[in-house]
């Protein structure tokens, strides 16, 4: 079973490749099953949202015409915040997801990638506040299915990778929280395009994932554009071996489904 778990399209803010063009690059990968995880991030990008109608109206399209040749699920990904739950449990109360991953793309409405966020504080200070504000989230939303690209702040941290010491408690402390609750962790492929010298969550992380019980893991893509469909997933299920698991998940309607590696 090969899987790609983290997609987005033109019905994404950043990207413009079709819906249909994706699907037709995943069938020709010989991928079996693929989900579209359309942007949603309120506070920051409320007016570049997804648009939910056209994006399900297409999906549904899809799916049936392919449903021959691959599976298709319906996904979103949520870039919340403390202060944004509250638009996005609206949402998912509307919608019928399969499976919904929850990422931090922005604390304080302030932007990562324009080192907005970054601004003004020290290394330690965004560090620890991005990790802080995940775990804020998850005390107070419980609608995901998986976190998305864990350590995402090491791609944009201009001073260097920042020792994951010290950060190590607070990330014990969301990963406990996330097995209480039945969640789970996706390893986000984009590590190799960004350049990272390290899987994204860490192999660290997913050490500690692992040991402290978790096996619900997903493998994604995040995909905006044809060469990024399905990229180094294969590479991602030899890793995840060596760390010494055995599954990993596709969702339907909310539900995690176990794949032997």
């Amino acid at each position: 079973m090969l899987a790609d778990y983290h997609m987005h399209t033109s019905f994404s803010d950043d990207s413009d490749y079709p819906m249909e063009e994706e699907i037709k690059q995943a069938i020709s990968l010989g991928l079996d099953e693929i989900c579209f995880t359309e942007h949603v991030d309120y506070g920051v990008k409320t007016d570049l949202n997804c648009n939910y109608e056209e994006y399900i109206k297409e999906f549904k399209r899809c799916k049936e015409k392919y449903k021959d040749k691959i599976n298709i699920k319906l996904g979103i990904e949520f870039g919340m915040q403390v202060h944004t739950i509250g638009q996005c449990q609206k949402d998912f109360d509307k919608y019928d997801f399969d499976f919904v991953i929850l990422s931090c793309h922005q604390v304080d409405d302030k932007e990562f990638w324009t080192q907005d966020f970054q601004k003004g504080k020290t290394q330690k200070e965004y560090n620890e506040k991005y990790y802080e504000e995940i775990l804020k989230v998850i005390n107070k939303y419980e609608d995901y299915s998986v976190l998305g690209h864990l350590d995402m702040i090491k791609r944009y941290d201009e001073v260097g990778e920042y020792p994951f010491e010290k950060v190590k408690n607070i990330v014990i402390e969301i990963l406990k929280h996330v097995i209480a609750n039945d969640k789970g962790i996706e390893i986000n492929t984009s590590s190799f395009r960004y350049g990272l010298g390290d899987l994204t969550p860490s192999k660290e992380i997913l050490k500690l994932y692992r040991e402290l019980g978790g096996n619900i893991i997903t493998i994604g893509s995040d995909s905006h554009k044809e060469e990024h469909v399905g990229y180094n997933i294969q590479i991602v299920r030899e890793e995840l071996k060596k760390l010494g698991y055995k599954q990993f998940c596709t969702f339907e309607k909310m539900k995690p489904i176990f794949h032997d590696l």
